[in-house]
């Protein structure tokens, strides 16, 4: 039987990162869970063990299940039927089998019915469903809006919606219009308090809702009248059950065709506020997003993960010239360039969920208690990380899943252009992540922060510390010598104190840096297990190309050179 977690040891040995016995014990507040809840785990070795049965069974599911039917919901898709969505019936039979299997509100307590979960986990699962189906993960994976319940909603909102979420019911974020897509302060969707029916009554449109017309939406709306910023936004809860909300049509997609791209018409439809006004985009959508993002970046690694599986498979089959093309060099190259970017992409994913793990769940401590200044600043360090590593691998495994799954239809040749072949479909479902949720260059946008403020060498200098074996040492030298290069790199773009010159140089930047922690995490995963070491050989190399590039053309750049590249209009 196929198994998507058992057949990827991958997957297990990241799952098992020493930092996972720091995020299992705060996640379960020093196991003091278990006297109240049934399932929770008693010890750490317990807690590793649920979550390798759990993934064992989401795996099961996508290998069975969510898998075989990714071809008919690409092709069948949902339909649009007096104002509601119609799941294709593939999709029907997915969210059945992982509803049944318990895989909904993964990551929310117990006592909203949730399976408490670490992020890790959570985010493992995703990838996983996404090498099975990437437009049906994002229906499933939405439950992660619950979070944003979880951490700014009313006690009262939480034990309403969330066990819904543990149940079955699926979620929508409402946010981009037809005139505000990446510019989410011009959103114009009105909420209007009706002291009449003592509701907040929401009208307008929203449009590009992925799985719009999901049971529970968090909408972002403007409460304020006359204003006209971000100031005036504030977050609300939409219950589906309510009514108030039609679905206009279903967008004709390139790709992720199974998930429902919505155009939404509110009309004095019943909704909720989470947690204080004005706040909305400030404060509530920016942890949203964060978390969107990371749910990309997994979606991205598990559609590499698939798009390379299907090309290594068919390189071993195809015969060309009396021998199977996986022996050419040309062929082998790619493969082997592939594996790397996508076992980079994923130390870099869970790397990232691990930083998140440890400060969200400070944060919930806090709530509960007060915090020693210790915990304080262990709780903001991570956050730093996780606020400077979220658009990292939100772009830069995005940008990998869309090069791995054109080299996975190049090996194809002119068959991994017909439908008959499952790599047209990954292809296609691929290009989204590098656009919603934020563009790459938005998460550059974000990145950058990590350059100019140290953040990135700071890290960098700290995998540089870490020991490995004598027979690794090469490799850490040549590492060393390219975090030379950015450091260079970084002071020539910053000393010209142009913020313009900054901007333009900001994606190789940030690049750069993420080539160099890539690198020096596959470093580090090779030192605990061999198996990592060829990938870790080939993207190093492919790193220095990279970061010398970058490195020379910041070299030769003068400010001056800023009008060449200008339009004239």
């Amino acid at each position: 039987m196929a198994n998507f977690f058992t057949d990827n040891r991958e997957l297990k040995f990241h799952l098992h990162h020493p930092l996972m016995e720091k995020i299992v014990q705060l996640k379960e507040r020093d196991f003091s869970f278990k006297d109240e809840f049934k399932f929770a785990p008693f010890d750490f070795e317990d807690a590793m063990d649920n979550y390798e049965r759990v993934l064992e069974i989401a795996g099961e599911i996508c290998g069975e299940i969510i898998a075989p039917n990714a071809e008919s919901v690409d092709a069948d898709g949902p339909q649009v039927v007096d104002g509601r969505v119609i799941y294709a019936a593939g999709t029907k039979e997915n969210l059945k089998a992982l509803s049944q299997a318990g895989l909904m509100g993964m990551s929310l307590p117990y006592k909203y019915e949730g399976l408490n979960f670490p992020i890790v986990p959570y985010i493992m699962a995703a990838d996983i469903v996404s090498r099975a189906d990437a437009g049906f993960v994002n229906i499933w994976g939405l439950q992660d809006c619950a979070e944003t319940i979880n951490e700014f909603a009313s006690d009262e909102q939480k034990e309403k919606y969330l066990p819904r979420v543990c149940r079955n019911d699926t979620m929508a974020m409402d946010l981009t219009e037809p005139d505000a897509g990446s510019d989410l302060q011009a959103v114009q969707l009105k909420a209007t308090w009706s002291e009449e029916k003592k509701t907040w009554l929401l009208n307008g449109v929203k449009r590009f809702i992925t799985n719009g017309d999901g049971d529970i939406s968090l909408v972002l709306a403007r409460s304020e009248p006359g204003t006209k910023d971000g100031r005036g936004l504030s977050m609300f809860i939409y219950d589906k059950q309510n009514g108030g909300v039609t679905v206009r049509r279903i967008e004709n997609k390139m790709g992720i065709i199974g998930s429902p791209t919505c155009e939404l018409v509110f009309k004095n439809a019943h909704a909720e506020l989470v947690g204080s006004r004005k706040l909305g985009l400030i404060k509530y959508v920016m942890a949203l997003m964060n978390g969107a993002r990371l749910g990309i970046a997994a979606q991205s690694v598990g559609i590499s993960e698939a798009a390379y599986r299907e090309a290594l498979e068919y390189a071993k089959e195809r015969i060309q010239f009396g021998k199977s093309i996986i022996r050419f060099p040309a062929v082998f190259e790619m493969l082997s360039t592939m594996k790397a970017k996508l076992d980079a992409s994923r130390t870099l994913l869970y790397e990232t969920a691990r930083f998140v793990d440890v400060y969200k769940t400070w944060q919930h401590i806090a709530k509960e208690r007060t915090l020693e200044k210790e915990e304080r600043d262990e709780m903001k360090f991570y956050q730093k990380l996780a606020d400077i590593f979220t658009p990292l691998v939100k772009g830069m495994s995005s940008e990998f899943s869309n090069e791995i799954a054109y080299d996975a239809v190049q090996i194809h040749g002119g068959s991994g252009f017909m439908k008959d072949y499952p790599v047209e479909r990954i292809y296609r479902d691929a290009r989204i992540t590098s656009i919603y949720e934020g563009t790459t260059q938005l998460q550059v946008v974000a990145a950058i922060r990590g350059v100019t403020t140290g953040g990135y060498l700071e890290r960098i200098r700290y995998y540089e510390s870490q020991k490995v074996s004598p027979k690794l040492e090469y490799l850490k030298r040549s590492l060393i010598i390219l975090t030379d290069e950015y450091e260079q790199a970084v002071k020539k773009v910053t000393s010209a104190d142009d913020n313009e010159f900054v901007d333009f140089h900001a994606r190789r930047l940030v690049e750069m840096a993420g080539h160099i922690i890539m690198s020096y995490l596959l470093l580090n995963d090779s030192n605990r297990d061999e198996m990592f070491l060829r990938s870790t050989q080939n993207y190093i190399t492919f790193a220095k190309t990279q970061v010398k590039a970058h490195a020379e053309f910041i070299r030769v750049s003068e400010l001056s050179d800023l009008g060449n590249y200008k339009f004239e209009l």
